[in-house]
């Protein structure tokens, strides 16, 4: 009884980061690809209703009515972002839309202590394959900051590097990414920081005649579509945000 407890607690210290995933993201069973990727994350944004947001959140209120993270079905679907888009042993990762890590309804006020835009852009990540080289994280400065260090060369290997969207095109799967608040004034020529920023990215899941359509989550508080202009090399430009880097994505095909 005593070899099988311990055999237990042995076990329990060697849990793979990705025990929270599917057996079919962790094999692979199919190699990380950008159509899988976007195709994720395009299924996902018609789970949400296929909301567009290109106003800013202009006129949009938040109350337990308004926020489709708060609402049955949907607050759970945050939960499978978080539950399955962080390592293990993350304590975010027992959040859901509308509940901490003890099941305990949060507040509307303090809505924004839970953000959930960069577990969103991790399970796309995950779901898609990507396995334990992404930088899986509750913030988007961890992978962003990740890309930056791979782009001088400090990561052997990586599978996201970044690159100035004044002179790279974004591509179908590729991220794009702002700061927020104290960070929106970043450039990208301060990548990489030392330490941590509040930012937001999204996923490019289609490019068009001067525009880019962009998915991210916890936008309105729910996965929500953008329109980004682009100029005539398919660079971002005139935009009413400062998307200031991209994130190309190493896919393994296509």
């Amino acid at each position: 009884m005593r070899k099988s407890l311990l055999l237990l607690l042995g076990l329990s210290g060697c849990v793979a980061p990705d025990a929270h995933a599917p057996p079919f993201a962790r094999v692979p069973y199919e190699p990380f690809s950008r159509s899988a990727a976007v195709a994720i994350a395009t299924d996902e944004w018609r789970l949400w209703g296929m909301r567009v947001d290109d106003n800013g959140d202009a006129g949009y209120v938040q109350t337990d009515a308004t926020m489709g993270e708060r609402q049955p079905g949907l607050w759970e679907r945050v939960g499978e972002y978080w539950w399955e888009g962080m390592n293990v042993g993350e304590p975010d990762a027992r959040w859901t839309g509308e509940h901490d890590g003890k099941g305990q309804v949060f507040p509307v006020p303090i809505n924004g202590d839970y953000a959930w835009s960069a577990a969103f852009i991790s399970y796309v990540m995950r779901i898609a394959g990507a396995g334990l080289k992404f930088p899986y994280a509750p913030d988007h400065a961890t992978y962003i900051n990740y890309a930056a260090r791979a782009a001088k060369g400090e990561i052997e290997n990586p599978l996201l590097i970044a690159e100035n969207p004044a002179t790279y095109a974004p591509r179908l799967g590729d991220l794009v990414c702002l700061g927020r608040d104290q960070a929106s004034s970043l450039t990208f020529a301060d990548l990489p920081t030392r330490h941590v920023f509040p930012a937001h990215c999204a996923i490019v899941i289609a490019g068009g005649p001067a525009q880019l359509s962009i998915v991210g989550g916890n936008v309105e508080d729910a996965v929500t579509l953008e329109h980004l202009h682009t100029d005539n090399e398919g660079e971002l430009s005139g935009n009413r945000e400062n998307w200031f880097v991209v994130l190309r994505v190493m896919y393994r095909r296509d």
